[in-house]
């Protein structure tokens, strides 16, 4: 059974999330409507995404990683991590 919906708010934003999660709208309402009358709960999330220059400094922190520097500890204690700034 279909039944047509109405929902003008929102709805651009929403298609353009949903294009960018490559899925299309009617499974993002469909889902939600099911989880919601399975769980009588509403639960949202989204994908943090980076914006340009919070990407870049990850970028570079997995590098260090990889590459093995700027790595201190792991510290087991407060005096311990402190004994590290101090170093």
């Amino acid at each position: 059974m279909k039944t047509v919906l109405n929902v003008k708010m929102l709805k651009k934003e929403a298609q353009k999330i949903a294009k960018e999660a490559g899925i299309p709208l009617s499974l993002v309402v469909d889902n939600g409507l099911r989880k919601f009358v399975a769980r009588r709960a509403i639960t949202v999330e989204a994908p943090l995404i980076p914006n340009a220059k919070t990407a870049k400094i990850l970028d570079r922190v997995l590098k260090d990683i990889k590459e093995g520097k700027n790595i201190e500890g792991p510290f087991y204690s407060v005096e311990e991590f402190m004994k590290g700034l101090k170093s």
